[in-house]
């Protein structure tokens, strides 16, 4: 990236390319906004160094004002650093307002100008950095949206790579182990599973594994000749059957019982299982797909989980996070939610950051089940915070043991990218790829706090 100064006094540019060129910067020079335009559009220009008046005589500052709206018609993000005599300085302040960098007098000092043009590039390449991951990720979506999403919404990066995963292992014929916490989309996931697998169009077979007793699975499982046990009086076909050449569902996993565990796993291993009541053995084509929202590994741990079952239901693993981690899913979601009711609801400004700032324990369960209450309570069609009656922040403290983990690098981070933008969140927000509310809710989950400012 080169530096371009814009000065219609020889000796200014002079001084300032040769200034830049000892310091170790390249530099380009323009007598006229004409020429600074067209070099604008014909080199990889990083910074404009202007100044306000190109005219003998002239000192209104009217000329660097319309160069300097030319620039930013052409490029936005180009970062304009104004010089300016006392005499233009109302001028300069105004161009700040319209989003200009900076601006310094003449004669400048040396030592500050430095810095601030290394800061000025600094941000430059940062802002190109975030543009092409935001260009990425765009593609990356657009690639997704190709798929079936089964309607599931997210706009957070966490799940949009889990569900760029679950589309890459859905052709395959892997188990999967979906794992999160209540109400996070574990079934949603299943079915995109389904949806983009090889056996869409068969049977998908849904049972929540951890809520029967153990004769009553088995029968679910298996299926039941009849008269097989007390009030069977006709054949039951079970979920294994019904489920041939299909997919089946298996929720709640972690909640089976040691005996649903061990006749479960016979069928994984062989294919093959018998109707209660029945010694004839049947054999099964049957793709899994399992859910829990319990600790696996701890329960095995526990000896309440069989290992030989986990490593046969854990080919792959999605890991569904928490919505407290996913922020930037909490407005699209409630948009999503709010979108088929007649008429719709807005939401208020308060509205919004009372959705951002609350911890979401029952996930995108909650989220739903908060927003159709506030949408019947609300008054003229608006959702006010009020009308979500989310707990008061006293009444949802955590304890320490239940408070998420903080990495030490993160809070170094966010000082870090705050150090360098000067304390400007929007600033620091961008360099770190991060909308501004997301910003904000990495600050106070990691104990930071700083003034927000009218800019941001």
């Amino acid at each position: 990236m080169q530096i371009l100064i814009v000065d219609d006094q020889h000796a200014i540019r002079d001084a300032l390319e040769l200034f830049f060129d000892v310091h170790g910067y390249s530099a380009l020079t323009a007598a006229t906004p004409d020429e600074a335009l067209a070099l604008i559009r014909s080199e990889d220009v990083g910074l404009v160094i202007q100044d306000m008046n190109f005219a003998e005589g002239q000192t209104s500052g009217r000329g660097g004002m319309e160069l300097f709206r030319a620039i930013h018609a052409l490029d936005a993000e180009l970062p304009v650093l104004l010089m300016t005599a006392w005499t233009s300085l109302e001028s300069a302040v105004e161009m700040i307002r319209e989003g200009a960098s900076d601006y310094f007098q003449k004669p400048w000092n040396d030592d500050k100008l430095l810095t601030t043009v290394k800061n000025l590039l600094r941000m430059r390449e940062l802002s190109r950095e975030n543009a092409r991951m935001r260009s990425s990720k765009q593609r990356a979506r657009r690639e997704l949206e190709q798929h079936a999403l089964c309607g599931m919404v997210f706009a957070s990066d966490a799940m949009q790579e889990l569900v760029r995963l679950a589309v890459k292992v859905a052709p395959s014929e892997a188990p999967v182990l979906i794992t999160g916490p209540n109400g996070s989309g574990k079934e949603k996931m299943a079915e995109i599973i389904r949806e983009n697998s090889r056996r869409r169009g068969e049977p998908f077979v849904k049972l929540n594994a951890g809520g029967l007793p153990d004769q009553l699975l088995e029968a679910e499982l298996f299926g039941a000749e009849a008269g097989a046990f007390t009030g069977s009086t006709k054949l039951r076909i079970g979920r294994f059957e019904a489920a041939h050449g299909g997919t089946l569902f298996l929720d709640e996993i972690g909640n089976l019982s040691a005996n649903g565990q061990m006749k479960l796993l016979r069928v994984l291993q062989t294919g093959e299982f018998e109707r209660l009541g029945s010694n004839t053995t049947r054999k099964v084509d049957v793709r899994i797909v399992s859910a829990t929202n319990a600790d696996l590994p701890r329960a095995i741990q526990a000896s309440t989980f069989r290992e030989d079952l986990y490593f046969r239901l854990n080919v792959i693993e999605l890991a569904l996070p928490p919505l407290a981690e996913r922020g930037d899913d909490i407005l699209p979601l409630s948009e999503h939610y709010l979108a088929p009711l007649e008429p719709r609801p807005q939401l208020a400004d308060d509205a919004r950051a009372a959705l951002l700032a609350y911890e979401w324990p029952g996930n995108v369960r909650e989220l739903h089940n908060r927003l159709q209450r506030a949408s019947l309570v609300c008054r003229d069609h608006v959702i006010r915070a009020s009308d979500l009656a989310l707990p008061a922040p006293a009444a949802r403290e955590k304890t320490a043991s239940e408070r998420p983990r903080i990495s030490g690098a993160e809070r170094e981070q966010l000082e870090e990218a705050l150090k360098r933008a000067q304390g400007v969140v929007a600033k620091a927000a961008s360099e770190l790829g991060l909308s501004r509310q997301a910003f904000y809710r990495r600050l106070e989950r990691n104990g930071l706090s700083v003034e927000r400012r009218l800019k941001d």
